[in-house]
């Protein structure tokens, strides 16, 4: 990944985007579009969309990744000034002890911690117990409810505040890779397509609530119908101890983008994907047999059902403050899903 691309992507990660708080990030993804793009909008549920448009009766291809991230909501401060919570997306609630975190808000940056009684004051038996989400608070420093309350508000959303660090020339390390990794792709395989111009439609959408409810990509597919719709996401690798190789194959950091096959994956979508990669592109293949758990469930059931696929990201210590990639998987997948779209011409027919 060459110096330009890897800024656009860590400029996508700084702004805190829990799902249904994606203003922040969606706009810069939207200006970056704006530089290549023939057509770029946003809808009422926060959906981007950047078009590459050449004839209203040629079909459209749709290039989907989700921009929010999982993050946590105040639920209530207490009279002593210390914030209650509730996770928005899942969180394993052992990662959150002792974690730094940035507030969404309107004004000035709030940092706080989350805090747990201390270890040295637990029982016996309760330092055996996992922790539960609503046994932490988080500290912002605020001596009453009052005074933390006219620098935070109910509803305001945070996310765990970690730098993005590279680990090693390839290997990248932050929050919100899950999944700021596909929106970069999408935004990367448009202008890659800009370049050198399809015979289809194609609009790359990064969509909302995805961590939630899927809502931002049932809307994204419902209004512009797309004949495909290419769902980007992450998926566990196997690289890893203890990583279950039965359930997900041999799927590691730099292997390349995940195509994934099962009931909600179109069988000549992935056939496709598969001869777009060719020789030239390193893939891995993984079983999904019932859900995909990804934008591709949502969008398949859509208006009148578009051709689905999903390429995804190998990603390590998925839902945590440190998810880690291979940003040479990013390049792949962009080769890859470039290629696939200007495949499709006149004669090419999805249906199975």
């Amino acid at each position: 990944m060459n110096k330009a691309s890897l800024s656009l992507l860590k400029r996508l990660i700084e702004p805190a985007g829990p799902s249904g708080y994606e203003r922040a990030a969606a706009a810069i993804w939207r200006a970056e579009a704006e530089s290549f793009a023939d057509l770029v909008d946003r809808d009422l549920t926060g959906n981007s969309y950047a078009w590459l448009k050449q004839d209203d009766d040629r079909p459209i291809v749709l290039i989907e990744g989700h921009i929010d991230e999982i993050g946590l909501q105040i639920t209530h401060v207490d009279k002593e000034g210390f914030i209650w919570f509730d996770e928005i997306g899942g969180w394993d609630a052992q990662v959150l002890t002792g974690q730094r975190v940035r507030f969404v808000t309107d004004g000035d940056p709030v940092v706080g911690v989350i805090g747990r009684k201390a270890a040295h004051l637990l029982e016996a038996a309760d330092r055996e117990k996992a922790i539960k989400l609503n046994s932490l608070w988080i500290d912002i420093g605020a001596s009453s409810r009052e005074e933390a309350l006219k620098r935070v508000q109910i509803g305001d959303a945070a996310v765990v505040d970690v730098p993005f660090v590279e680990l090693t020339d390839r290997l990248v390390t932050s929050r919100a890779l899950d999944n700021r990794a596909g929106s970069y792709v999408a935004l990367q395989t448009l202008r890659a397509l800009a370049e050198k111009r399809p015979w289809a439609n194609v609009v790359a959408v990064t969509t909302t609530q995805e961590e939630t409810s899927y809502g931002g990509a049932f809307t994204a597919a419902f209004k512009t119908a797309p004949t495909v719709a290419i769902a980007i996401d992450v998926t566990h690798p196997t690289d890893y101890p203890g990583a279950d190789k039965k359930r997900d194959d041999e799927i590691a950091l730099g292997s390349g983008p995940v195509l994934s096959r099962g009931a909600s994956i179109n069988p000549v979508v992935f056939e496709r994907l598969v001869a777009a990669a060719g020789n030239k592109v390193r893939y891995t293949v993984q079983g999904s047999p019932r859900q995909t758990w990804t934008t591709a469930d949502a969008m398949i059931k859509s208006g009148g059902g578009p051709a689905t696929g999903l390429v995804s990201i190998p990603l390590r210590y998925m839902h945590s403050p440190n998810e880690t990639i291979d940003v040479n998987d990013l390049d792949a997948a962009v080769e890859l899903l470039a290629q696939f779209v200007r495949d499709i011409d006149v004669k090419t027919d999805f249906r199975p």
